[in-house]
């Protein structure tokens, strides 16, 4: 089984070249304010790598494939240039990229195109920074359309208990539980542990609910890895990362992917790795 990071971000050429002048221009404020910060130390809290580099470091934390996750986007113009730019990497690269669609509500249409150009989700989804209602219609739309597509949606979660910082968003746990029992069709993984979620024994009941560890190392201790599996088990957990986001500033210039793969590897038992590691997000993602 392949080793799969569920949860990787990339941007077209002309981003990299001046990330917040390409976002003013967008109108993208929300987008500039979490991806162009700086630390107290003055270096960036994430990186840009391009394609190529990309698959370096995958190379180099001894991964072989990614799923690359859209963003929660202000504009649907801009995630229509995201999900071109996708077509593009996969289509170079389909033995190791697949892709989700970045997706307004306002623009539902681009599900249905990204799910015929081979697309095998939707996200990262997180109206709650997009300024929509959670019970907007558009919205649930958008959950019943991915549901009756097919495709898993990967949702940004942020734990209500952690720091405060420029960007954080306010994402009330209760919205994903609702989710999830109203659209039982629908698979979900919640980002970031669930913001908490896959910590709690009760989760185990969300039948239709997985949770990736995006961002663990910034977030909680080395101890998430063993609350989570208790609480939830191997087979609801996928490991991502947040790439390019820097996941050990104190330590390193670079992402920390390799590293986070380590004590991916270190915190779990030999019996959930394959699981953890690969294979929940194989069939999560499988196209259907």
């Amino acid at each position: 089984m392949a080793t799969i990071d569920a949860h990787v971000h990339l941007y077209p050429p002309e981003v990299l070249a001046d990330p917040a002048a390409w976002a003013a221009a967008c109108g993208e404020a929300h987008w500039t304010r979490l991806c162009t910060r700086r630390r107290k130390s003055g270096a960036p809290v994430q990186l840009f790598p391009c394609l190529d580099e990309l698959l370096r470091d995958l190379d180099a934390a001894g991964l072989e494939r990614a799923v690359l996750l859209g963003w929660y986007w202000e504009k649907p113009a801009t995630c229509a240039v995201q999900n071109r730019f996708y077509e593009q990497c996969v289509r170079a690269h389909p033995d190791r990229l697949a892709a989700c669609a970045a997706v307004h509500p306002a623009d539902l249409d681009e599900i249905r195109r990204t799910h015929e150009a081979g697309f095998v989700g939707v996200g990262e989804l997180s109206p709650h920074s997009q300024g929509i209602p959670v019970d907007d219609p558009r919205v649930i739309e958008l959950l019943h359309l991915a549901g009756e597509l097919g495709l898993p949606v990967n949702v940004h979660v942020s734990d209500p208990t952690s720091h405060r910082f420029d960007g954080w968003v306010d994402t009330p746990l209760a919205d994903f539980t609702r989710w999830a029992e109203l659209f039982p069709l629908t698979q979900f993984v919640l980002a970031h542990w669930g913001g908490g979620l896959a910590f709690d024994p009760a989760s185990r009941a969300l039948a239709n609910v997985w949770f990736d560890t995006a961002a663990s190392p910034l977030l909680y201790d080395a101890t998430a890895w063993t609350r989570a599996l208790a609480a939830v088990g191997a087979e609801r957990i996928l490991f991502g990362s947040d790439y390019p986001l820097r996941l050990f500033p104190q330590a390193e210039q670079a992402s920390g992917l390799g590293e986070f793969v380590r004590q991916a590897r270190a915190e779990m038992p030999e019996t959930a790795r394959a699981a953890v590691l690969g294979a929940n997000a194989a069939e999560v993602f499988a196209r259907r």
